[in-house]
């Protein structure tokens, strides 16, 4: 009896260390593997000690981003262990635990990360990534993210008016494809990569993002890309009877660098009703100091900034009025900034400009701790052949052009500095006009390259078909829904990341280290406990590392509490406290 006993216990022990690590829910995973479970059960137990299960805490800010908001609309997934809503909410926490590739799973405590989602454990790798890819090749994720960034601006009618708009190349240091270049800003090189035109609001927090494997430049992209989509999803637009009473109304506001600066190009949006913000790329002469006051703004979290500013009105060739503001620093610089945004007052607008700074904080950020630069899928795709693409040969007479327009400017400015003043010797006379007429017989020989390189230029079209590429320079294009799904996973968690910082940032006399702080909690240690009869999952904290930090803590956990989040797939509301409460 007891060798049968024992015999039995074997193949109990067995068939569970066969189903995984950590997998102690045996009768539903075999029952899953069999095709037979529909649904599987959350179950919580009374843990301590769970490792990163700080994370919890950011929930309520996921739910109340979308994370799980008409989930079954979008996506479906085949009959399993890990339904759509477990394989959400895991993939949200990994991204906030800063795993930023799914094989660093394989590092990670699977059973401990599973106790934060009601499960024995999280999936492995090979699971993960086919849920994935099958989320991403059978799922409506362009619809999804759609619908979310038209709910964010929904939420956010304040924040929705200005837009901002920038790029961020995704360098591509593999083999499968050979990418075009493109100059990236941060390396001062031309490297193989993707463009990802990123749609913010004035804190930084994304709407959506535009994947560009050829793209035609930032003009090109928010012409046929982003303004048909914001005119279709950017909330409280006046209506068209208010736009023909006043041609200065606007729809909304874009807000972009000097890389989108072209007049033409501002009276085609003005003509829309859409405003444009930019820094003027050629400022005339510095404007008489007199002319600019101080002015102070109040941001939405109570900042107060001043700012020393000067408006003028100014006219383009093509008949188009336009605001010139600008603001003068402490050193004397003024920057000039240039809209056609006729509402604002120009201290307003001037903050507006200054603010697109938090969308490149944003792109710095998230490239260290979200890791959007992270290839996510390694297959390539056909490119249509239809396609316009910058001609090689035309973009290599202009570098040349570019290169040799640089040379003669630096040339001119040296002649204009040679200056004859206060030389009487004859020989140093003569050395003088030597080296002016050397300089002049250099400047009128590059202007005879310029120009012949000008001409040769005018031979090759702009633009060519894909198909009329030559075979040595023609590419594939890197396979991008899985990389837009995680990226709409990556866009809620720093959403929902932001909404805790922003919960303890006015309380906090170093405001810049409110995201240190956020993460510390999201990495801390937490006991769970179930209370089933007052329906209740008690989620608690860790003590931190001092009574300051401790009281910030206890500050958040009152805010979730008021949020009476209910745990998805339970009837469990979570009630966060500190450990020594």
């Amino acid at each position: 009896m007891d060798t049968i006993s024992s015999k039995s216990e074997r193949v109990k022990v067995d068939a569970v260390s066969s189903l995984g690590v950590a997998c102690t829910n045996t009768f539903e995973r075999i029952a899953a593997s069999l095709g037979k479970l529909s649904l599987v059960s959350i179950n919580f137990q009374s843990n301590n000690d769970i490792n990163s299960g700080g994370v919890l805490f950011a929930l309520p800010a996921l739910l109340s981003n979308g994370l799980l908001e008409m989930k079954d609309k979008f996506f479906k997934l085949p009959k399993g262990y890990y339904d759509l809503r477990s394989i959400l909410i895991i993939l949200s926490f990994l991204v906030l635990l800063r795993v930023k590739s799914l094989e660093n799973i394989r590092y990670l405590s699977p059973g401990e990360l599973g106790r934060l989602v009601g499960l024995d454990r999280i999936p492995e790798v090979k699971t993960l990534r086919e849920k994935l890819n099958y989320l991403s090749e059978n799922g409506k994720v362009k619809e999804w993210k759609s619908y979310l960034s038209r709910r964010w601006m929904e939420d956010h009618p304040d924040l929705s008016g200005y837009l901002y708009i920038d790029g961020h190349v995704r360098v591509y240091h593999g083999k499968q494809t050979k990418l075009p270049k493109r100059f990236v800003s941060r390396e001062r090189l031309c490297l193989r990569g993707m463009t990802d035109y990123w749609v913010n609001d004035m804190y930084g927090q994304p709407f959506f993002v535009i994947n560009k494997t050829i793209s035609g430049g930032i003009l090109s992209v928010i012409r046929e890309d982003i303004v048909p989509r914001l005119s279709a999803d950017v909330p409280n637009q006046p209506s068209e009877e208010e736009l023909l009473k006043n041609k200065r109304l606007h729809k909304f506001t874009l807000v972009f660098d000097r890389e989108g600066y072209s007049p033409d190009f501002f009276k085609e949006m003005f003509d829309l009703n859409i405003a444009c913000i930019t820094y003027k790329k050629y400022p005339s002469k510095d404007w008489n100091k007199s002319e600019f006051r101080l002015e102070t703004e109040i941001l939405k979290n109570g900042e107060r900034v001043e700012m020393q500013i000067a408006e003028r009105g100014i006219c383009f060739k093509n008949k188009l009025w336009v605001r010139e503001i600008r603001k003068l620093s402490k050193d004397g610089h003024q920057t000039s900034i240039i809209t056609t945004e006729f509402e604002s007052n120009y201290a307003r607008i001037a903050l507006v400009m200054f603010a697109r700074w938090s969308q490149e904080n944003f792109f710095k950020y998230m490239m260290s701790h979200y890791g959007i630069d992270r290839l996510v899928e390694y297959k390539t795709e056909e490119i249509n052949d239809t396609i316009l693409l910058v001609n090689p040969e035309y973009r290599k007479l202009d570098s040349q052009i570019k290169s040799q327009n640089s040379k003669l400017s630096r040339k001119i400015k040296e002649f204009g500095l040679i200056s004859l003043k206060n030389i009487t010797d004859e020989k140093k006379v003569k050395d003088f006009e030597k080296e002016k007429a050397e300089i002049q017989e250099n400047i009128a020989y590059m202007k005879i390259e310029i120009k012949k390189l000008k001409d040769k230029r005018k031979q090759h079209k702009k633009h060519i078909p894909f198909k009329d590429l030559p075979e040595n320079e023609k590419f594939s294009k890197l396979y991008d829904k899985k990389k837009q799904f995680m990226d709409t996973i990556k866009m809620i968690a720093y959403r929902a990341e932001t909404a805790l910082v922003n919960t303890i940032r006015p309380k906090m006399s170093k405001k810049d280290d409110a995201r240190s702080f956020i993460r510390k909690i999201l990495s801390s240690e937490i006991d769970v406990k179930t209370d089933k009869k007052n329906k209740k999952l008690i989620v608690s904290l860790h003590n931190l590392a001092n009574r300051v930090s401790d009281h910030l803590a206890q500050e958040i956990c009152n805010n979730l509490n008021e949020t009476e989040t209910i745990f998805p797939g339970t009837d469990l509301k979570i009630f966060y406290k500190m450990v020594s409460d």
